[in-house]
């Protein structure tokens, strides 16, 4: 029988991840403020999940403990530090020009008992800050730490607008981070320029990986670019741009002019392996045996073969279409 252990879920400063406290037979609500501690300190986070049971395996780390719910007394304190946590980050940007260090200040924020503030910033490589601590220290008369986090994660705490016009989705609802990579905004047919697939953290979107599963399998269905294809009115074309999600395709169909654009249910794919074959091969592969000559239509159902005068029509197109690009290539040379 699995083990199941009592957890809450906590959420820290809005949107971002949740984490697993053991709630110590004490009944939470969602929506209730607890204390607890963590490896900055006393902080005070928001119950998003209420007591439940879950599976010792889903526990990645060991779960701390609720030290209490939110007294009117911890309200009053973690009301007064986020008022004075703007002045004093004013005063951390100020030492920060003054000593010409190579960090970008992001926010501060203040432990529920004020016992020690933390500054956080990033920076493209490691920064020797101990002359900041020096003028820190004695300015706030309190313990001061330094934290350098990466560029997403100072993102989802500043906020801002994305290049969709809408709010950052990490600072709104995201809490995980997913992997994202140029092979995705490539399968997508993105841009491939950093400038416009990057968000406000300068790497790339997070909603990139959104619908990489769902072009997966549209790609599955719809033919590929380069492909050679049959439409209703052409016999043997190639495919020169898709439209995934509107699934049309459009195809080559004179090297002169302008793509067809069809409906990807009026494409059907050629295969130009079967094209070169003999036809004696093929009868060949028939046997007596009615159920193989069942399973053999059917291929050539789903693969059509292209006929004598196919076959030529579609040698004299790739003639005609090789010459074209030749003396597009030697046109484009001379200037």
């Amino acid at each position: 029988m699995n083990e199941k252990i009592e957890i809450i879920g906590i959420q820290f400063k809005g949107a971002g991840k949740i984490y697993y406290f053991s709630p110590l037979n004490i009944k939470f609500k969602q929506g209730d403020f607890v204390v607890v501690e963590t490896v900055r300190g006393l902080e005070m986070g928001k119950t998003v999940i209420a007591n439940k049971e879950v599976p010792a395996e889903e526990i990645e780390y060991e779960l701390k403990p609720v030290i209490r719910k939110a007294t009117q007394k911890d309200l009053d304190n973690e009301e007064r530090n986020n008022k004075l946590a703007p002045l004093s980050f004013e005063i951390f940007k100020k030492f920060v020009r003054e000593l010409n260090l190579e960090m970008k200040p992001l926010y501060c924020e203040y432990t529920v008992d004020c016992s020690k503030i933390i500054f956080y910033y990033c920076a493209e490589e490691r920064v020797d800050f101990r002359d900041l601590l020096k003028l820190l220290t004695p300015e706030f008369k309190l313990r001061v730490e330094l934290r350098q986090i990466g560029p997403r994660e100072g993102a989802r705490v500043i906020g801002g607008l994305g290049t969709c016009g809408r709010e950052l989705c990490c600072n709104k609802y995201l809490q995980n981070f997913d992997f994202v990579t140029m092979k995705m905004a490539k399968e997508q047919s993105m841009s491939l320029n950093n400038s416009k697939i990057s968000g406000a953290c300068g790497k790339l979107m997070c909603c990139i990986a959104y619908e990489a599963e769902l072009y997966k399998e549209l790609k599955k269905e719809l033919p590929a670019i380069g492909n050679m294809v049959k439409t209703p009115s052409c016999a043997c074309c190639k495919v020169v741009a898709v439209d995934y999600l509107k699934k049309t395709v459009k195809t080559q169909e004179n090297p002169d002019g302008a793509p067809t654009l069809h409906n990807a249910c009026d494409v059907m794919l050629i295969n130009l392996a079967k094209t070169t074959e003999k036809p004696e091969v093929i009868a060949s592969s028939i046997q007596v045996n009615e159920e193989e000559i069942e399973i053999t239509e059917e291929v050539l159902v789903d693969e059509p073969v292209l006929s004598e005068e196919e076959q030529a029509k579609l040698k004299e197109k790739q003639r005609k279409e090789k010459h074209y690009q030749k003396k597009k290539y030697r046109y484009g040379k001379k200037k």
